[in-house]
């Protein structure tokens, strides 16, 4: 128990014993009065010593109680100060975020005017998948709003982050690029060369996807972009994928492949926009 406590608690008694002392004093002094001798020298011996004892303490307790109503005060203070930064930070926050948004739809925009083909549906992230077989996440948007299982997720630069795999009514679950099931037809944009974009755990771990399946004597080189080649209808053709970040060969040494990195930082999302209808094109 603190001083505080201590106080808040016996502070009533000790004013009590304070005052009791003060009266036997006083009564002390009214008897004794015109009495000469030893023993009003000897009530005057102890009566002054008690009488700054008494003082002392009535400054003391008028000290400490002084200093507790300062200390509600100054917690009081301190609550309010608190209230006030969480509310400034909570505004920051909001402030920042639509800061962020509107920039990701003015980039969206300018998308747009070059692809008017599409349709596109704007959803928040939700959340992310927990578990280690497989690199995807859950967006604000389902069924209700026209998305269909299979349609492409972009960034409002047109990057490919995925597409949806499971739908709910006001949910939708997109399986990324580097998931273990990926199967993206794609291209390599300095030669024209075509592939295919496959899922690998080993890979997924590190955050690339296996380009293969590629033409006999057909090479890759680090630094080469990825686009999707639009081959099936899945996706639109030229959605930027990533870049080969390094060039490997197979068991035996004859077939190469690359492994690519996404051009999107698939950790950092908070906003995607869902393809709902393209032109395809043949």
């Amino acid at each position: 128990m603190n001083v505080k406590q201590y106080l808040k608690k016996n502070g009533i008694k000790l004013g009590v014993i304070v005052l009791v002392l003060a009266l036997i004093l006083g009564l002390g002094s009214f008897f004794l009065k015109g009495n000469a001798g030893l023993l009003k020298n000897v009530t005057g011996i102890v009566k002054e010593p008690v009488q700054r004892v008494v003082s002392s303490v009535a400054e003391w307790l008028e000290g400490v109680y002084g200093y507790m109503y300062e200390y509600d005060e100054l917690v009081a203070e301190n609550e309010r100060l608190r209230a006030e930064l969480t509310k400034a930070q909570e505004e920051a926050r909001n402030g920042y975020e639509a800061r962020e948004e509107n920039q990701r739809l003015r980039e969206l925009l300018d998308f747009k005017e070059k692809r008017s083909d599409m349709v596109l549906e704007s959803a928040k992230v939700v959340s992310w998948t927990s578990s280690n077989w497989a690199n995807s996440f859950t967006v604000s948007k389902g069924s209700s709003a026209g998305i269909e299982v299979g349609d492409a997720v972009i960034t409002e630069y047109g990057v490919l982050v995925g597409k949806v795999t499971e739908l709910g009514t006001n949910w939708a679950v997109v399986s990324t690029v580097i998931d273990i099931n990926a199967n993206i037809g794609a291209y390599v944009a300095q030669t024209g060369s075509a592939g295919m974009l496959i899922g690998d755990f080993a890979l997924m771990q590190d955050g690339y996807v296996k380009l293969t399946y590629l033409a006999d004597g057909v090479q890759v080189f680090t630094g080469d972009e990825i686009l999707t080649s639009g081959s099936g209808g899945a996706f639109p053709q030229g959605l930027v994928v990533g870049t080969v970040a390094a060039v490997q060969a197979e068991a035996g040494g004859q077939i190469e492949y690359g492994l690519v990195k996404p051009n999107v930082d698939l950790t950092s999302l908070v906003q995607v926009f869902i393809v709902k209808e393209f032109e395809v094109i043949e």
